[in-house]
């Protein structure tokens, strides 16, 4: 049997947890059956029964609106993964962006059709922002390929619910199955060569996140956070590849205004290789998690691999990952009902993060 993974993110070009969790995915499923990898970028290579191979843009011909280029380079890179030809008896797109090409598979070659749900795009209105137009083909060929997919896979039991609220997807074909890292890699090193590039201070106790700069992440209320926060440890911001370019504007101005109030504020703009990643998590005295919508939150079982507390919001798939009390704090979140889902109350709740963060740090 041969699976064909679809999908936007593979190593070196990974962002996001879908991209860690295919990773693995890979892998793993490499050791019972053929795995192809066919994913955005220049990625080539093969091991054992696992092929990986990236699909490039050329976008020089692109006239549309700069935004538009995401959307249409995904359907562009879709396209070529089916015209490639498929020997695969299934696919399994994870992420939207990689949909088209699950159904023309399906569609095309007669296959069986699986959906790894990442997170859910009626859910992430701020990527209108990012997307403009595309947004609007997001949600369409999210809802198409769901509603047709033979299997969809939610990866907490709250991304179950908002999937059978939101979609028509019987029950039968809707499953939840966790995702996962790998505990070889993911655990504590005393290594500190990436703290010291960084210029974070090992004999001093830090707060650490990890993440992208998005209205998701909650980044912007984790730094506004910070002038609640004892000054007694650093902040180190581990945050890079912002959604738009207002809100890299945005945490440029939040983290230069919380620096004119205290010292020891490091933010590292850029999204490191996981060897670097791990000694972060390793040495850090808490990882904060401040998202307003998280279907999962693989980075929270990063920071725990590495014996790490972390102060999480409580939302989405968090709950199920982050226990209380044992292996960190959640904070309660009131949001917003309707689009954007914003805390109702934003300075409550980064007052809040900031009371958890203190009390565990006095631990350090």
């Amino acid at each position: 049997m041969k699976v064909l993974l679809l999908t936007n993110e593979y190593p070196p070009h990974t962002y996001g947890g879908a991209g860690v969790h295919v990773e693995y995915l890979s892998h793993e499923l490499a050791r019972l059956m053929d795995v192809e990898v066919r994913c955005f970028g220049d990625q080539k290579g093969k091991s054992g029964r696992l092929t990986i191979r990236g699909f490039q843009l050329d976008d020089s011909r692109f006239h549309c609106p700069k935004p538009l280029r995401s959307t249409l380079g995904a359907v562009q890179r879709c396209t070529a993964f089916n015209t490639a030809g498929v020997d695969a008896q299934v696919v399994h797109c994870h992420t939207w962006y990689t949909h088209w090409g699950g159904i023309l598979a399906r569609k095309n070659y007669g296959i069986p059709l699986v959906i790894t749900v990442h997170s859910l795009e009626p859910l992430r209105p701020w990527k209108r922002e990012q997307l403009a137009g595309g947004y609007d083909f997001s949600l369409w060929v999210e809802k198409t390929a769901l509603e047709m997919a033979d299997a969809v896979i939610a990866v907490s039991k709250e991304t179950k619910a908002d999937i059978a609220r939101l979609f028509n997807v019987r029950d039968e074909r809707l499953h939840v199955i966790y995702n996962g890292i790998d505990l070889e890699e993911y655990r504590p090193t005393k290594s500190t060569d990436a703290l010291r590039k960084f210029g974070v201070d090992s004999e001093k106790p830090y707060l650490l996140f990890v993440g992208r700069i998005t209205h998701q992440k909650g980044i912007i209320h984790l730094v506004h956070a910070i002038e609640f926060m004892d000054k007694n440890f650093q902040v180190v911001l581990c945050a890079g590849a912002p959604d738009t370019a207002e809100i890299a504007r945005e945490m440029k101005t939040a983290v230069e205004k919380a620096r004119r109030a205290r010292d020891g504020i490091i933010w590292i703009d850029q999204m490191l290789d996981k060897r670097s990643v791990i000694q972060l998590y390793s040495h850090a005295g808490v990882f904060c998690c401040p998202s307003i919508y998280e279907p999962f939150g693989i980075i929270n079982l990063e920071a725990m691999a590495c014996e790490t507390a972390v102060v999480a919001s409580k939302v989405g798939g968090i709950k199920e990952v982050v226990i209380e009390g044992e292996t960190g704090f959640l904070v309660p979140v009131a949001q917003m009902k309707e689009s954007p889902f914003e805390p109702l109350h934003p300075e409550k709740f980064a007052r809040d993060l900031a009371v958890k963060i203190n009390e565990l740090m006095q631990d350090e």
